[in-house]
C-alpha cells in the first residue's frame, strides 16, 4: 500500500522555518501529520511506500535526496520516542521507589494504629493501608500500560524511516494540490 502526496512545490513538504538544506530539514507539520495518519491505517506488517507527485520541473530534485530527507525525519522521530520511553521509565522507577517507601510506612503505621480494639484506630489503620496502595497507582500505571503507546509510535516511525520513497513527475495541469 502506498501513501500518496501531491504537491505543487517540493518545498511545501518541508518546514519553512528550518534553515538547513533539504536532506536534514524537518518535514512540515502538515506533511508529517498526513503521512503518520495514513501510515496508522496501514497493516502493521506491510512495508510502507510513500509516493510524492510533483510537477516535472519540481521533480528535478534527486529522488534519493528526498528519500533521505524522509528517512532522516522519521528516524529522528523514532529516536525521540526512544528518549521519551527512557524518560518515562526513569520517572516510573522514581515514582515506584517513593510509592514503595510510602507503602512500607503506611503498613507500619496501620499496624501501630490497629494494636487495640479502638474503632478509630482501625479506621486510621485501614485508611493508611489504602493510602499506601494508592501511592503505587502511578508507577503501576506507567509500568503496566503507559509505555505501550510510546513503543507503538516508535515502531511506526521506524517503519516510516524504512519506507520506500518515490518521486513522480507530472504536468502541472494534472494536479489540484496546494
Amino acid at each position: 500500500m502506498a501513501i500518496e502526496l501531491k504537491v505543487e512545490r517540493i518545498a511545501h513538504l518541508f518546514d519553512a522555518l528550518d534553515p538547513f538544506p533539504i536532506p536534514t530539514r524537518d518535514l512540515s507539520p502538515a506533511t508529517d501529520e498526513f503521512i503518520v495518519g495514513w501510515a496508522r491505517d496501514l497493516s502493521p506488517r506491510a512495508p510502507i511506500r510513500i509516493v510524492v507527485h510533483a510537477p516535472r520541473e519540481e521533480a528535478g530534485i534527486d529522488g534519493a535526496v528526498l528519500s533521505d530527507a524522509f528517512h532522516q525525519h522519521f528516524a529522528a522521530r523514532a529516536e525521540r520516542m526512544s528518549g521519551d520511553l527512557r524518560e518515562l521509565f526513569r520517572f516510573g522507577r522514581l515514582a515506584l521507589s517513593i510509592g514503595l517507601a510510602v507503602l512500607v510506612l503506611c503498613v507500619i503505621g496501620a499496624r501501630l494504629a490497629m494494636t487495640g480494639e479502638n474503632a478509630i484506630g482501625r479506621i486510621v489503620g485501614e485508611g493508611l493501608l489504602i493510602l499506601g496502595w494508592v501511592a503505587n497507582w502511578r508507577p503501576l500505571e506507567i509500568f503496566l500500560y503507559e509505555w505501550w503507546p510510546i513503543v507503538q509510535k516508535r515502531r511506526l516511525f521506524r517503519r516510516l524511516a524504512a519506507a520506500q520513497v518515490e518521486l513522480v513527475g507530472h504536468r502541472r495541469a494534472e494536479t489540484n494540490a496546494v
